[in-house]
């Protein structure tokens, strides 16, 4: 019999931004929803006004509330006290689920669980790595002892949730094989997303979106634009929306290659908002574990041209056409070369609008996960009279 009791569930990442944050957004509003009750606590120094408005929208969704500390990026003796923090915080909240996203979230939700369960408290432990630390390369030094860190962190983990096969694929190939409960549940998104947007009549030919570092790929955007255009023969237009540590370099780059006026740049702004200023979205990233704005633009019924990373694959199909060579600025400028002059190219490549909602949507995502966090969760002990009547 399933335990009716609402749960209390709190998220573990660092960084408020890109598909993370929106993955954790999506679970806590469509968890709430069903009555449990959700708290998050990630990182105070990253982020701005745009992901503060974003605070602002799941806010009402937090009745255990939204714990901000500085948590940095790197190992260092700062983490010890981002740990003590967060433990005092969580203690009080006496949750059901801590579940960690990314290699920072994961090792705090999961050393701060094993902590309340040495004080005799029951706590699910759960660790979603989201990417993050299996981009690093097992042959370095570095590589090394990140994936060592990942297979100690097993002995604090109730259950890994891989969003990808790739993902999955990627963890067993560098850590090793789970010893612990695995589970693949898609990133999915909510039904309001599944409606069209269509291009205004100035949109432009390409979209990059997205953080504007080079793992993302912008450099390979400007770089396939350009090659675009002398495939084509004549001049295009695209847009960049996004803010990162590398934003005045692609500048630069753009003016050194004569495409500033050809190119505009937007900061950041809602996926959806961003859609309608233009007819096809490229993702050039470098590296990727399963990409919301790929699900996103596909589900706006946006045409997806994409390196061939992480689990994309797993959504546009692993043959598909629109999938450029990774690191390959020629290869994507084909790839937009033919969305540009092949006919009905879009509905020829991209997938199935009804197989992927079925697979992709948040209900989907939110509904697989909650079996995950009952099964992980004991029941509470039956009084005696009604444990007496069960024997």
């Amino acid at each position: 019999m399933d335990d009716p009791r609402p749960l209390r569930i709190i998220h573990f990442f660092r960084s408020p931004i890109g598909g993370i944050f929106r993955h954790v957004r999506d679970l806590a509003e469509a968890h709430a929803k069903q009555g449990h009750e959700i708290g998050i606590v990630c990182d105070s120094t990253t982020g701005g006004t745009y992901e503060d408005a974003l605070f602002d929208e799941i806010r009402p969704f937090l009745s255990l509330g939204l714990v901000r500390l500085p948590i940095r990026r790197s190992i260092g003796p700062a983490d010890l006290a981002a740990l003590w923090s967060s433990y005092k915080e969580i203690r009080s909240l006496r949750p059901d689920i801590l579940h960690g996203h990314g290699a920072k979230g994961g090792a705090l939700a999961r050393i701060i669980g094993s902590a309340l369960r040495v004080n005799k408290y029951c706590v699910a432990r759960l660790y979603s790595p989201h990417g993050g630390s299996l981009h690093y390369n097992k042959a370095t030094l570095s590589g090394k002892v990140v994936f060592f860190l990942e297979r100690l962190q097993e002995y604090l983990t109730d259950a890994i949730v891989f969003v990808c096969d790739f993902e999955r694929r990627t963890y067993e190939a560098k850590v090793g094989k789970p010893h612990v409960r695995s589970e693949l549940i898609y990133n999915g998104i909510d039904d309001r997303d599944f409606e069209t947007v269509y291009a205004r009549p100035d949109a432009v030919d390409f979209l990059y979106i997205g953080m504007l570092r080079d793992l993302k790929g912008p450099d390979l955007f400007i770089d396939a634009f350009a090659r675009t255009e002398r495939n084509i023969g004549k001049p295009l237009s695209a847009m960049m929306i996004g803010d990162g540590p590398q934003k005045a370099e692609y500048e630069q780059m753009m003016l050194e290659r004569g495409l500033g006026r050809r190119i505009e740049m937007l900061p950041a702004m809602k996926a959806r908002d961003a859609f309608a200023f233009t007819r096809n979205v490229v993702v050039p990233s470098r590296a990727e574990s399963m990409p919301y704005i790929v699900l996103e633009a596909l589900a706006a019924r946006k045409p997806v041209i994409s390196a061939r990373v992480g689990g994309i694959p797993e959504v546009l199909g692993p043959e598909s056409a629109a999938l450029a060579t990774p690191d390959d600025a020629q290869a994507l400028a084909d790839v937009m070369t033919a969305a540009m002059t092949e006919k009905d190219w879009a509905n020829e490549v991209m997938p199935d609008a009804d197989a992927f909602k079925a697979a992709f949507s948040t209900s989907t995502m939110a509904g697989s996960i909650m079996r995950l966090y009952r099964q992980l969760v004991p029941e509470p002990a039956a009084p005696p009279e009604i444990a007496a009547r069960r024997s």
